[in-house]
């Protein structure tokens, strides 16, 4: 059977050794030396100026929400995992959807503007697939109206724009550590800020502790344990390998797909990107539930990533998102991860291209 990701597991027994450190210790949680390790090299792998390790990678966008004090109405993209949108309706705001770009996946930054209202206090865009939004663009926009910036960035581990990270664009980017990322704590996430708002992020995720017997404000416990932070610390040094890798697998689609008339992923300029995802945009749905198919008859099982649309989640006001529906009815992520054997890889191309003829 070949998933549409595979978890990449380190060795046990180096898993296992980090893991001791804490078990010795009998430290398993509360910011342990491994979470407080974790931390340290991620900030210098990613060239980032601060990190707050979390259990998952969805509480960080709802602490965020919550720490930037927003309100009313937030302006969010429909071509995103759930959580995106989710979190908005859970922290008490409105999600106002923007249509998407037809190439980049990302929020149309042409088509925001249009949509701040009086009762807009935040612009929340997912970089799509790890591949960035025109931050710079948004950020001239939530300037000039004052809106605070947020960006789902759940799939940019490593990711570069014009030579920095990507989490240091925004007030606030999350990350996920899930399992099926590449890299990851079995279930885990990240904040990055602006300095301004360390300390306020840090105290939610931590109940909002102020020292031991102190409070400072509202909190909820984000904290990641040490057995994820031991997951992590195990992994990071495979990280070139698995980038690797991936590259290879990327290169691979992409060479074969190229001259077919499906649509394939368009990265910004200036991005140093990490092949995260392998999306395939189909002519029509009934193309993309034929090529399905067929995979699926091989033990083969690609995902619709992301569907349906979120404008038309059962929760939220309707809102039509032309673009979105579309791309969202279309799109397939075919299987990518590090250790995809070639005659596999092989097999996949062949199936699709099969099926196109």
């Amino acid at each position: 059977m070949i998933n549409v990701t595979k978890t990449f597991l380190p060795l046990q027994v180096e898993y296992q050794a980090i893991l001791k450190r804490a078990w010795d210790t009998g430290w398993m949680t509360n910011r342990g030396v491994l979470v407080q390790e974790l931390e340290a090299k991620l900030k210098t792998y990613l060239g980032v100026p601060n990190i707050i390790a979390t259990t998952n990678g969805t509480l960080p966008i709802q602490i965020a929400i919550k720490a930037l004090g927003l309100k009313g109405e937030i302006i969010t993209t429909p071509f995103s995992y759930v959580a995106t949108t989710s979190s908005i309706v859970w922290e008490g705001c409105i999600p106002r959807f923007v249509d998407i770009d037809p190439d980049y996946l990302t929020i149309d930054e042409t088509k925001i503007e249009a949509a701040i209202t009086t009762n807009t206090s935040a612009i929340l865009a997912t970089h799509v697939f790890g591949n960035p939004c025109a931050v710079e663009t948004i950020e001239a926009i939530a300037k000039k109206h004052k809106l605070k910036v947020i960006y789902d960035a759940a799939h940019c581990f490593g990711v570069t724009y014009k030579g920095q990270s990507l989490f240091n664009y925004g007030d606030v980017s999350t990350c996920s550590f899930h399992a099926t990322k590449l890299f990851h704590t079995g279930e885990g996430g990240a904040l990055f800020c602006r300095p301004t708002y360390f300390d306020t992020l840090f105290s939610h995720h931590n109940f909002g502790h102020d020292g031991p017997e102190a409070f400072q404000s509202l909190g909820i416990n984000a904290k990641m344990s040490e057995p994820q932070a031991a997951m992590g610390l195990a992994v990071l040094p495979y990280m070139n390998k698995i980038l690797e890798e991936r590259k290879k697998i990327v290169d691979s689609y992409t060479k074969a797909f190229v001259t077919t008339k499906l649509q394939l992923l368009k990265i910004r300029k200036h991005s140093k990107w990490n092949y995260s995802y392998y999306p395939v945009i189909f002519e029509d749905e009934n193309q993309l539930l034929k090529v399905k198919r067929a995979l699926e008859n091989h033990s083969i099982f690609p995902r619709r990533y992301f569907y349906p649309s979120l404008n038309r989640l059962p929760y939220i006001e309707q809102q039509n998102m032309v673009v979105s529906e579309s791309i969202a009815s279309r799109v397939l992520c075919l299987p990518l991860y590090a250790g995809l054997e070639l005659e596999d890889l092989n097999q996949i191309i062949n199936i699709v291209k099969e099926q196109l003829l």
